[in-house]
């Protein structure tokens, strides 16, 4: 488990150094007093500052959200007004007011030392 405050997700975010992502199923929670927000995980770009063709695929897998106060879990395929954007090397998603989570199973074990969290407004995050 980890736990991140928004001091630690604003500006560069934080580096996944304690926390890597097994294969298998991560709950991501967040208690959000603050207006609409947004959270990113990225992978570190190469040095060049884009992804290349060694850059880990670490976001590969699927998403779903049945508490998030904007999904539609009857078809999370379709545009989602919860805000998803996926791509192999970036994952985004709305955070609403209030109490929300997604759910992500990775394709991919994901090393700390390759992704960063970021984030915009004043929630907590727990990942499990």
């Amino acid at each position: 488990m980890a736990s991140y405050t928004y001091t630690e997700l604003y500006g560069s975010g934080s580096i996944g150094l304690d926390f890597e992502f097994e294969s298998t199923n991560n709950t991501f929670s967040f208690d959000n007093p603050s207006g609409s927000s947004y959270f990113t995980m990225e992978t570190i770009p190469a040095s060049t500052g884009f992804y290349e063709a060694s850059s880990p695929k670490n976001f590969i897998g699927v998403y779903s959200s049945n508490s998030h106060p904007y999904a539609n879990p009857s078809n999370l395929s379709s545009m989602n007004p919860w805000g998803l954007v996926t791509s192999s090397y970036i994952a985004s998603v709305v955070v609403p007011p209030g109490i929300s989570q997604f759910n992500w199973l990775n394709e991919n074990v994901v090393l700390g030392t390759t992704y960063r969290l970021r984030g915009t407004g004043a929630y907590s995050l727990n990942i499990t």
